[in-house]
């Protein structure tokens, strides 16, 4: 497992085949009507060069019957348990309907046996409280997690075992994933499009969505702090400039400089607004634009490292490594615009 620093926690070495990949929604009683929308609205949007659906998303009820969501309305599954013994990907929203599982669970006997069906290899999703689901299922036992920042007290109490991590917006652990508060669901499901086929396609689908392809920071910058007084500076300029001068040295005196603070004025105001240390939001940024400069451009690796402010070759494959368990020569093969066919398997790749 790779960390991003306070934002995600990602595994990039698991690549999906190219074709049609199977997601299936598991709809609970008591789900709110928004989680549940992410994925058919995020998946749907991706297609291939020919204007082909790469997923087919199906939501789905443990018993085939309608579930009463938390606004009020039935919602009618197209399939029941089946369609998790099929699917590629399950993921799980949030159910307010069980406060059991506050308390550590047990889960119903029928969402129990519903999870017990999920085929063998499936990659494992929760978004929001949906991780208090997989928790009770055991499914998370060792690994680290996330959930909803305000649930993390009662999700520890409730789940000893789980390696939680409130701060971040999702953790990618391989085959099991968990999203925080309701639209860091969008942020994972872009993830999970940028791991199987590519930050053009997952930028792609942002921009069909109206969002942003990555947000900075975690969920530190949502946890509830005194608002600060209107009259206080803010780091977005800075940002704004910084993401247009990133192959230069950016010291944090000259981001301080851009927006007009002391240094340590500067430092603690960009931590409270992103969540993240300005090196740690820096090094993301440029690895951010290292990927896009591969996948899109036949560059060298040394240039692609100058143009993205890593300054060599050897330092930007040891921060690709690092965040990502790739290296660049390798995330290119695997991403390069020119790829065809079926994506390689880029784990140990040198």
């Amino acid at each position: 497992m790779s960390v991003v620093p306070e934002g995600v926690v990602t595994d990039a070495s698991e690549r999906m085949p190219v074709g049609v990949h199977r997601v299936a929604v598991l709809a609970l009683p008591g789900v709110p009507p928004f989680e549940l929308g992410i994925p058919s609205r995020v998946f749907g949007s991706v297609a291939d060069a020919e204007g082909r659906p790469l997923y087919e998303v199906t939501i789905c009820t443990v018993d085939g019957a309608a579930v009463l969501s938390d606004a009020g309305f039935t919602v009618q599954p197209t399939a029941g348990p089946e369609a998790l013994a099929e699917a590629d990907t399950v993921i799980v929203p949030p159910t307010h309907a069980m406060p059991e599982l506050a308390r550590g669970g047990p889960l119903p006997p029928k969402v129990r046996d519903a999870i017990a069906g999920i085929r063998p290899g499936a990659r494992l999703v929760s978004i929001c409280t949906g991780s208090y689901v997989l928790a009770a299922a055991g499914l998370l036992d060792g690994r680290p997690a996330t959930t909803h920042w305000n649930l993390a007290p009662e999700f520890r109490r409730a789940y000893p075992r789980v390696k939680l991590d409130e701060e971040v917006l999702f953790v990618d652990d391989g085959d099991v994933l968990t999203s925080a508060g309701v639209a860091a669901g969008v942020d994972l499901c872009l993830h999970m499009i940028r791991r199987d086929h590519g930050a053009a396609a997952a930028n792609r689908a942002a921009r069909m969505c109206v969002v942003p392809p990555w947000r900075d920071g975690g969920q530190a910058q949502f946890i509830d702090r005194p608002v600060p007084e209107p009259a206080q500076a803010s780091t977005t300029a800075a940002r704004a400039w910084a993401l247009g001068h990133l192959a230069e040295p950016l010291t944090l005196a000259r981001l301080a400089e851009q927006a007009r603070m002391s240094l340590r004025s500067f430092t603690r105001r960009f931590r409270d607004e992103v969540g993240m240390t300005p090196v740690q939001w820096l090094t993301v940024q440029r690895l951010e634009l290292a990927k896009q400069l591969l996948e899109t451009t036949d560059l060298p690796v040394d240039v692609v490292a100058h143009r993205s402010g890593f300054g060599s070759g050897n330092s930007l494959r040891a921060h690709m490594r690092s965040a990502f368990g790739i290296s660049p020569a390798a995330y290119r093969r695997a991403f390069g615009a020119g790829l065809t066919g079926q994506r390689p398997d880029v784990r140990g790749s040198a």
